[in-house]
């Protein structure tokens, strides 16, 4: 099931309304710290979504935008640690490009904590787990998210 479609499945309530977090996480480090954790059957939000990437730095601001459209609450960036990227520079290019994104969220009207980038490596898997976890806290306590939503999703 694409998340668009669980979005559009998904009819709840205030109460029972959960956020969906979307996680970018660089195949090298993020996503063996997120395997990891669901190998040491570490509890983590089961509304989070992981999309592996080459690398953090390869992660396109309009796959952010995007995701948001589609419905999600929250977008995590996730990758190397400074200065351990497997492509050597990647998470430096990927901290700047998602300072300016957080301004640019703020310019469009899009509550900027609704959108988070971390270092987080292979071998941290109790990290992901309070990473993600802290953050889906941080979305409840937002809400939906209500901008730029596709008209028709």
């Amino acid at each position: 099931m694409s998340v668009s479609e669980e979005v559009k499945t998904t009819t709840a309530t205030a109460e029972e309304w959960q956020p969906k977090i979307l996680v970018f996480a660089c195949q090298y480090c993020t996503y063996a710290g997120a395997d990891l954790a669901g190998l040491s059957r570490l509890q983590y939000p089961p509304t989070t979504r992981v999309l592996r990437v080459p690398c953090s730095g390869r992660t396109n601001p309009q796959f952010v935008i995007r995701a948001f459209q589609k419905g999600i609450d929250g977008v995590l960036v996730a990758g190397c640690h400074p200065g351990d990227c497997h492509f050597s520079s990647g998470n430096y290019f990927a901290r700047r490009r998602y300072l300016l994104m957080k301004r640019l969220m703020d310019f469009v009207g899009i509550d900027s904590r609704r959108f988070h980038v971390r270092w987080i490596s292979g071998s941290e898997g109790p990290k992901f787990q309070q990473v993600v976890t802290e953050i889906t806290e941080e979305i409840k306590a937002l809400g939906p998210n209500r901008k730029l939503r596709d008209e028709d999703e």
